[in-house]
């Protein structure tokens, strides 16, 4: 019966900090239960996977939605504008010009460079008996990295990451309201920036992202303004290091807990491409992900009805024994892994090649730089940040013990 199921409730789950416990139970009760208002809860792989992949849901919501959780500003109309929360032409036009902008050719050409700068950063954090895995490495090196892809100027870089932490704010369920105008004036700013990019890229075209989206925008048949083009580059300059920076937090504050891993990976450096598969599995840096119900929908003996939110819990499917075997434990060489960190589906994340390549270069420099790595301290969350990883909080702090190779 309906009233018998257990509730999920998005701003009660943020408050958890190890929400692990009560996907169990979820799964345990069965395939579906209730969440907020309109909403449809799923913990089990078998639905999260069928429903990411299902065109009869979409990612554009109500404006009234987008005003209930940001307010009215300038938050709103990025929101409505970006590849992330478009369907069917809309998202096809803008995804395949960032896909052509973003190809695979370029994504793995960043792995010497990536490799250089995560050696770099090492060099100065060998000589250190403690150190952050989030502000020495998670944040510094996906920041870099975006900032060279779109060639800003390393003295615009720390403005623009400060703009685009607040940014984080528009992509939270609901923004308090002491917070929607620090968003909505990140937007604004950021808007401006881009803007002068953009101007100057069309006058004196690059190698840069930019100058690759207009040029890709260029051969199209349905060009796009400069606002869509604007929004979506900072999107994916927002996206590039946010969703890397969760992957590199998440899945360092695992490997410096398993000693074993270390060894194994020290050992093995071959393994870094599963082991890292591993680590987003065991804790996903993007936790949960909604759709829109567009058209009637029967899965698990349920109906989902059209202007119905679905809430799909990625991080619970990724623990589902009925797919994992012995998902609580750590394996390095597990394969097949069909985690569901990335999404799945039109809406699979922009930025999963890129934390991939970062991510496999950072953690395979790291073990080979440093003997032993372990907690210097307890991690630190910041329950307001934020970002793709709400409703759960996002690592503020990992304070580091290591010793050098």
């Amino acid at each position: 019966m309906l009233s018998d199921m257990p509730r999920y409730v998005l701003d009660d789950a943020r408050n958890v900090p190890d929400p692990y416990p009560s996907y169990r139970q979820l799964r345990e009760y069965g395939p579906v239960c209730r969440g907020g208002p309109g909403q449809w809860v799923f913990p089990r792989h078998a639905e999260v996977s069928a429903l990411l992949r299902d065109p009869r849901l979409g990612r554009e919501y109500p404006e009234q939605y987008q005003a209930m959780s940001v307010g009215e500003g300038p938050a709103n109309d990025y929101l409505r504008r970006i590849v992330i929360n478009r369907d069917h032409g809309g998202h096809v036009r803008l995804r395949r010009l960032l896909t052509k902008a973003l190809n695979p050719a370029t994504v793995r050409a960043l792995s010497e460079p990536v490799r250089a700068l995560v050696d770099r950063i090492l060099d100065g954090l060998v000589e250190r008996d403690t150190w952050d895995l989030v502000s020495d490495l998670a944040v510094p090196v996906p920041i870099s990295v975006m900032s060279e892809l779109l060639d800003i100027p390393v003295a615009d870089r720390d403005m623009i990451a400060r703009w685009s932490t607040s940014l984080a704010q528009t992509f939270a369920v609901f923004i308090p309201e002491d917070k929607r105008q620090e968003a909505h004036d990140a937007v604004v700013r950021l808007r401006e920036y881009f803007a002068d990019l953009l101007r100057e890229r069309r006058r004196k075209p690059g190698d840069d992202l930019l100058s690759r989206m207009i040029a890709a925008d260029r051969g199209g048949t349905e060009p796009l303004t400069d606002e869509e083009i604007v929004d979506n580059a900072l999107f994916v300059y927002y996206a590039g290091f946010e969703t890397t920076t969760n992957v590199i937090a998440t899945g360092g504050n695992v490997l410096i807990n398993q000693p074993g891993a270390q060894r194994e990976l020290r050992a093995n450096p071959h393994l870094v491409g599963t082991a890292l598969e591993e680590f987003m599995r065991y804790d996903a840096p993007i936790h949960a992900t909604s759709r829109l119900v567009l058209e009637p929908i029967e899965i698990s003996g349920h109906t989902l009805r059209p202007r119905r939110v679905v809430v799909l819990l990625l991080a619970s499917a990724n623990h589902d024994d009925s797919v994992f075997a012995d998902p609580g434990r750590i394996d390095l060489t597990r394969s097949p892994n069909p985690h569901l960190s990335f999404g799945g589906g039109v809406h699979h994340c922009l930025g999963a090649a890129l934390a991939r390549v970062e991510g496999g270069v950072l953690f395979e420099r790291l073990v080979a730089r440093f003997a032993h790595l372990e907690p210097a301290g307890a991690a630190a969350w910041n329950p307001s940040s934020g970002g793709f990883r709400y409703p759960y909080w996002a690592y503020e702090s990992v304070p580091v013990a290591a010793s050098a190779a």
